[in-house]
């Protein structure tokens, strides 16, 4: 099975996807005229402003925001940002920042869209996404994309956000304090199920109060591991812009095997990390209280920003700069085909793992203590922002009296994740497989939404040139009618 994944994968995260997710991203930037770029000052403002009392949605931007943050700063920011250094070389990290610079213009578009086009269901809950925008900004013709998209989101939900984040944190309590990964299991699946029955407004409750606290927390100790290894800074960057473009370190020239090895696993890390392009933030982002679209697409844009340039920097700079990546750890020109092929160099740490003895290097038992809580924290708001993801693919898909069926199925999922360590005996074994189908799922999940940006992009830059001179000339900003529907039969 993992043979067939993995072949799968390779095709999935090939040459096309990542032209066309780093050229959606360039496209974007360009024709917002480095919006994303100059307003990131602006869209921090917009972050904690309060919603007037006309405005519609279901819970704050700031609380849009921190839901969507919850299921980005998760496992890809610890085990996956190490993954990526030790399998794509310390390059991928370039690719990493790169797909996020870019990113933050497909993060803002998918805000504007998921507000724009989103609709009140039957139950009087704002739902937007891709499939909402594919559909009613595309016209009816394209709702088999848009039922495309909320299908593989399901199934990258199962995946990416209940197996894999219970999973992670079921090794890491294992690892570091020995809990049995059953125990685990009950007690994620009660946690998770106590908070996704209250629906989107307790999801964004408890995580507008755990996102911040851990964020901070995890970026202080990193600040403080990196500060014990100031002299090693100049180097961990050297060696990040080296592998980028193929300098094999071994100082043999110029490997497009390296290049592609560094991009393929920075691009697709990144994303998994901070999911521009992917489709599942808007999701989030379409129940925010705020009336005019460009404003949460600003709000939206900042999740980037703070996912991958702020905290994977953090991670993958205490791992580059304690030492513990050794040179034999390091992809060159002569291995590189090898490692793509085996997933990892051969014998050397990846994953959770690499980036615990990184920590450890500066805070000597402490810093297994940091990253086994954090990827606990990190990994249960991630289940929680991805099971509202889900759950909107679904009733897009079977309405409304599917939820309560789809919220239970998340549940045992997430049981089942943790759970599935007692089962295999060898642990590298299945991680390697849940991150293979997660990263599958996630290339596959970008795509319909992708087209739908590409084609609803010259809405989004005039609505935004229309937003900005609003601002400019005080006159009233442009009001969009929401589908109410309510005032249709509902589906059966």
């Amino acid at each position: 099975m993992e043979n067939i994944i993995r072949v799968a994968n390779d095709f999935v995260w090939g040459p096309p996807m990542l032209l066309l997710l780093l050229g959606t991203g360039l496209y974007l930037t360009i024709g917002l005229r480095l919006l994303s770029v100059i307003k990131v000052p602006f869209a921090f403002g917009q972050l904690f402003k309060k919603p007037d009392q006309n405005d519609e949605g279901d819970v704050t931007p700031f609380g849009a925001l921190m839901t969507a943050l919850s299921s980005t700063i998760g496992t890809g920011n610890i085990a996956g940002v190490a993954a990526a250094i030790a399998i794509g070389g310390p390059g991928a990290v370039f690719w990493m920042w790169v797909t996020a610079i870019v990113g933050t213009a497909t993060k803002y578009s998918e805000g504007v869209l998921a507000v724009r086009f989103r609709e009140i269901d039957h139950d009087g809950r704002h739902v937007g996404g891709p499939m909402y925008y594919i559909k009613n900004g595309m016209g009816s013709k394209w709702t088999w994309l848009g039922g495309l998209f909320a299908t593989l989101g399901i199934l990258a939900s199962w995946g990416t956000g209940a197996s894999i984040q219970s999973n992670s944190i079921a090794d890491a309590l294992n690892s570091s304090y020995g809990i049995s990964p059953l125990i685990t299991a009950f007690v994620l699946a009660a946690a998770a199920g106590a908070v996704i029955l209250g629906g989107i407004q307790r999801i964004a409750s408890v995580a507008s109060r755990l996102v911040p606290v851990m964020a901070i927390s995890y970026l202080v100790g990193g600040l403080v591991v990196i500060s014990m290894h100031l002299d090693a800074i100049p180097g961990a960057f050297a060696m990040i812009f080296k592998g980028a473009f193929g300098l094999d370190s071994a100082g043999t020239g110029i490997s497009i095997g390296l290049l592609m090895l560094a991009m393929q696993k920075g691009v697709a890390r990144g994303i998994f990390s901070n999911e521009a392009g992917q489709g599942s933030a808007p999701i989030a982002h379409a129940a925010a209280k705020i009336q005019d679209p460009v404003d949460q697409g600003l709000v939206a844009m900042l999740g980037t920003i703070i996912d991958t340039l702020i905290v994977c920097s953090i991670t993958a700079l205490v791992i580059l700069t304690s030492g513990v990546l050794g040179p034999e750890c390091i992809p060159t020109a002569a291995n590189a085909a090898d490692i793509l092929a085996a997933g990892q160099p051969a014998g050397c740490d990846t994953g959770a793992p690499l980036t615990v003895a990184a920590f450890d290097a500066g805070l000597t038992g402490i810093g297994e203590h940091i990253v086994a809580i954090g990827l606990t924290v990190f990994g249960f708001t991630t289940i929680l922002g991805w099971s509202y993801y889900g759950e909107r693919c679904c009733e897009f898909l079977f309405g409304e009296k599917s939820i309560l069926p789809f919220r239970i199925s998340w549940i045992v999922a997430t049981f089942l994740g943790a759970a599935a360590l007692m089962l295999e005996g060898s642990v590298a074994n299945i991680v390697n497989l849940f991150w293979l189908v997660a990263d599958t799922l996630t290339g596959m999940m970008a795509a319909p939404n992708l087209v739908g940006l590409i084609f609803l992009s010259p809405l989004v830059f005039a609505m935004t040139k229309a937003h900005f001179h609003a601002v400019r000339t005080g006159a009233p900003k442009p009001r969009y009618p929401i589908i109410d529907q309510r005032e249709q039969a509902p589906k059966e």
